[in-house]
């Protein structure tokens, strides 16, 4: 253990004129001397035992006791504090080293009570040849408060993991209650903190609603009711709930706010309650709410998204092919979670529903949570509402119609028997790149008839770049075809 700056200041500034401002000390001076400076003083022979000992207070010499005398040093102390009181030993029979630079170092020793204390000595050359006197400290004050810095530091990291648990069950709790709580800045009026719920009453993922004014996306007499609302709370620290509806909605909440103070910051805690569904049911003519009814029991899959693909509303049939158990696990997530080839079956499908508005009998694979691929045809349209479109799919199950529609025609095959007449007559290289080309032609066929004509989502579709996809069209002359099926097209 290193001395601190002051130690090693009084070890290397010994009396100028000892002999002279001190003169001969006689040996009960010395000694009484050493018992006033010193914790624990100690006599040590050339072979190492302790032949006296003298202790500054009483409370450690009850510790101790007198059995020290007559043992070695060295059998006083733990085994791990042996290593330093031989070190201390030896560097003070070392003639050669100076004694004025004699280092302290610790120790432990046993107590009768099974306890141990720590000491800081340092040993000094004595008059007879070989034998030593240890100075010691009790740093028992010095451990205690070294004790109690640890016990401190433990106590803070278990309430920091405490809050750390709390902060997560109140996590949790925020994200699974079914209700849309808002966190609004008190001064700004600006949402701070938004659930899942709130992400799906408002249109918008809860991290893309943070940062945005509230409130935002409803009717003028809600926007009116609900900043009265917010104005009240503020100014008295409650007011009466308020009703608002959202402008592209027939469902009506029930707003109510309280006020958080969090130290000198002001929060608004707003809860969005939708009201009773018998209310939301009246709102609705009795046809439309049939119609509803139907899409929710309907055997095909019914999802509707937002302008990204997130799912706003699915029915039970989606539920049951994506192998989901509620509603709530699909809203918020990207429709492309679910479809077979992610990345690309959702973004040719949003290409042409924004540029057609609809997409009609579009094939791919659903995948479910747990591993199992359903064969699909999707057909979608868009629905236009101001700033906020959204998108109908319609997915139908058709793998017993495939399964059904298993045998195919003899004239698919006929290229292939085409080639394989032509073995033995043309090099095998040849062959190949006949059938590569022929290969890749029906596949831009395929690619070309499934978005449409479509070029870019046929590209998108086939992992080709646009300008990779023109190239091949030209080479195959597809160009023309889709030129001329074009124009019959005008001619009807």
């Amino acid at each position: 253990m290193r001395p601190s700056a002051v130690e090693e200041l009084v070890a290397v500034s010994p009396f100028r004129n000892p002999q002279e401002s001190l003169g001969v000390l006689d040996a009960e001076t010395a000694a009484l001397l050493l018992e006033g400076t010193a914790d624990i003083a100690i006599v040590i022979d050339d072979q190492g035992v302790v032949s006296d000992i003298a202790f500054g207070s009483d409370d450690l010499s009850s510790e101790f006791g007198d059995d020290w005398i007559g043992q070695p040093w060295l059998a006083t102390v733990l085994p791990e504090s042996r290593a330093n009181l031989e070190a201390l030993l030896q560097e003070a029979r070392d003639t050669t080293r100076p004694e004025p630079l004699m280092r302290w170092r610790q120790v432990a020793h046993p107590t009768e009570r099974g306890t141990e204390i720590p000491i800081q000595y340092r040993a000094m050359r004595h008059g007879r040849e070989g034998a030593l006197i240890a100075l010691g400290r009790n740093l028992q004050g010095m451990a205690a408060l070294q004790q109690q810095l640890v016990d401190a530091q433990q106590a803070l990291e278990r309430d920091y993991w405490r809050f750390r648990q709390v902060e997560t069950r109140y996590r949790l709790l925020f994200r699974m209650v079914s209700e849309a709580i808002l966190i609004i800045d008190a001064s700004t009026q600006r949402v701070v903190e938004a659930n899942p719920a709130a992400g799906q009453v408002l249109g918008a993922a809860p991290t893309r609603i943070i940062g945005r004014p509230f409130p935002e996306g409803f009717d003028a007499d809600g926007t009116q009711a609900i900043n009265g609302l917010l104005a009240g709370v503020r100014a008295a620290g409650r007011a009466d709930d308020v009703r608002a509806r959202l402008h592209d909605s027939f469902q009506e909440f029930l707003v109510s706010a309280s006020l958080l103070r969090q130290e000198s910051l002001s929060f608004l805690l707003v809860r969005l309650s939708p009201l009773p569904t018998d209310a939301t049911a009246a709102a609705l003519p009795e046809t439309k709410t049939r119609y509803l009814r139907a899409l929710e029991k309907a055997p095909d899959c019914v999802v509707i998204t937002d302008a990204e693909g997130r799912i706003l509303s699915a029915n039970g049939t989606f539920l049951n092919l994506a192998e989901i158990a509620t509603e709530q696990q699909a809203r918020g997530e990207s429709l492309d979670r679910w479809l077979g080839r992610p990345g690309v079956d959702l973004n040719v499908l949003m290409a042409n529903l924004r540029q057609h508005d609809t997409v009609r009998l579009f094939a791919t694979t659903l995948r479910g949570e747990y591993g199992s691929i359903t064969d699909v045809e999707i057909s979608a349209s868009a629905v236009h509402n101001g700033e906020r479109p959204y998108f109908g799919f319609f997915i139908r199950d058709i793998g017993r119609r495939l399964g059904a529609e298993q045998p195919t025609s003899p004239e698919q095959p006929r290229w292939l028997d085409q080639l394989t007449e032509r073995v033995g007559r043309v090099p095998l290289k040849e062959l190949v790149r006949e059938s590569t080309d022929t290969i890749e032609r029906l596949c831009i066929e395929a690619a070309l008839k499934l978005t449409s004509d479509n070029r870019a989502s046929a590209a998108e579709l086939l992992g080709l770049s646009r300008q990779s996809l023109y190239v091949k069209i030209d080479r195959y002359g597809l160009a023309d075809q889709t030129h001329e099926s074009d124009a019959a097209a005008d001619k009807k």
